[in-house]
């Protein structure tokens, strides 16, 4: 049977086997990604033993795997440490380039291992690790463009480097290059830790690479500020609104829906019409002039799906040109999570396009069964839950600013707490700014609105102006605030 790889590049279908030009089988027992049309990142077993293959399709296979094959031969002979290429050649097929690639057994990719890890001193330790590694492809004069995490292996105290797609050598790599790509690796990391590591993983990368003069360290945490904001405004204001790895996009007809891939429900309505019927059925969280608001249970999941209503025929004239509300909150819930700030997880966005422009609109989102910030401390009787809890909120908001990011809507019902940690909901007025002015000034609304919440109860209005003050390393939002003199 002549397996079609360009349908399994957007199927489920994991184990299959590929035949190899010189007669050796490549068995596949799981995908692990998929890019479709072009690529499928697949574990397996090739000559008896565990592999990793890459299998190229399209009309540049042979391009993307010859560059791909490339990069692992500079890495190699920099002497830097990487998974060994066993095979290059094609599949029997003629159409599909494969690379092989030894498994290195019992280790975990570097995003797994630093964000599993909770100790805080570990996980400078791991962040160190990766430092030290780009330094050494920056000594040899090679960048990897597309630096995830994901991109490395730990196993004990060797960082394994993959995807040699990403790898470009250079003659001569200058200081610019090498700090502009040292800055996207240190985007990567938690905002927070960023902003008391980063003079330490400077220095962890200046001694690799034996310079005499360390870097501006501002001028280095504007490139990280920079970065990490266009990889978030292009995940949350882009990507998820095309069909990618995370997102399945579905349009018919004046019905347009975005379902995010961890939550494939198959029993998700198909019209505006079957939304409309299923809202009205359920239980009402919320009813009111501009949204609606029902929690339903789909497929087993407790779904919160928020209706934005058309309010008169100008109201719908106003919102047709303008991205829905529903799509705010969509794009949001996105970026809170690719940044690492909880919030109740995206489901789906649903809107009605017509003529291209936009009609009702519905947000879908995963229903946090916890209790609000104001219920928590109204009911908790323990005082380190207590005290922990008050901590990891300043925590949040602390992030929210480095972020340049505000709510819009600091009540307490839009906190919900989670074994005292804060989620945010309520996403539809949040804002990621492009100046650090008006960001500050907004990250004040939001936390003069949010202490409006404890002016009655004055030891937890205290308790959050301690934690607020220990925690901001730069007191101006909370004295913008009126928080502090």
């Amino acid at each position: 049977m002549t397996l079609d790889l360009r349908a399994l590049s957007h199927s489920g279908q994991q184990a299959f086997a590929i035949n190899l030009q010189d007669s050796f089988a490549l068995q596949i027992e799981s995908v692990v990604r998929r890019v479709p049309n072009k690529r499928l990142v697949c574990r397996g077993i090739w000559n008896n033993q565990p592999v990793y293959a890459k299998l190229f399709i399209g009309d540049d296979a042979k391009k993307y795997a010859l560059r791909d094959k490339h990069g692992v031969d500079c890495l190699a002979q920099a002497a830097l440490a990487t998974p060994v290429l066993l095979y290059v050649g094609t599949a029997k097929d003629g159409k599909t380039e494969v690379l092989i690639y030894q498994a290195i057994e019992n280790c975990e990719n570097a995003e797994v291992v630093y964000f599993n890890q909770s100790d805080l001193a570990l996980r400078f330790e791991i962040a160190a690790k990766i430092v030290s590694e780009v330094a050494k492809h920056h000594n040899a004069s090679l960048l990897q463009t597309d630096l995830y995490l994901k991109n490395f292996l730990i196993k004990h105290d060797v960082v394994y480097t993959l995807d040699g797609d990403g790898i470009r050598q250079y003659a001569k790599l200058s200081e610019r290059q090498a700090l502009k790509n040292l800055s996207v690796l240190l985007s990567k990391f938690d905002v927070l830790e960023i902003e008391h590591w980063l003079a330490s993983l400077v220095k962890v990368y200046v001694d690799i690479r034996g310079w005499e003069t360390a870097p501006n360290l501002a001028r280095i945490e504007n490139l990280v500020n920079l970065h990490r904001k266009k990889v978030a405004n292009n995940y949350a204001d882009k990507k998820v609104f095309r069909p990618c790895t995370d997102v399945r996009i579905y349009q018919q007809g004046d019905f347009f829906s975005a379902i995010s891939a961890r939550f494939f429900l198959k029993s998700l309505p198909s019209s505006l019409q079957d939304y409309d019927a299923l809202i009205a059925s359920q239980p009402r969280i919320k009813s009111g002039n501009t949204c609606t608001v029902a929690l339903a249970k789909i497929d087993g999941i407790a779904v919160v799906i928020k209706r934005y209503n058309i309010k008169s025929f100008w109201h719908g004239v106003n919102r047709a040109v303008r991205q829905t509300r529903a799509a705010v909150s969509w794009a949001n819930a996105h970026r809170l999570i690719l940044l690492g700030i909880a919030t109740a997880a995206p489901i789906a966005l649903i809107e009605q396009h017509r003529f291209g422009l936009r009609g009702k609109a519905y947000f879908l989102s995963e229903y946090l069964e916890a209790p609000d910030v104001s219920e928590f401390f109204s009911q908790v009787t323990d005082s380190a839950s207590r005290e922990e809890t008050v901590t990891n909120i300043a925590n949040l908001f602390y992030r929210l600013y480095l972020l340049q990011i505000s709510h819009g809507d600091m009540k307490s019902s839009n906190i919900k707490i989670i074994d005292n940690q804060p989620f945010l909901i309520d996403l539809d007025s949040m804002r990621q700014h492009g100046f650090a002015w008006t960001a500050v000034n907004a990250h004040a609304k939001d936390l003069r609105r949010f202490m409006q919440n404890w002016q009655e109860v004055p030891a937890l209005y205290n308790a959050f102006i301690k934690a607020l003050k220990a925690v901001y390393a730069d007191h101006q939002p909370l004295q913008l605030a009126h928080i502090v003199q």
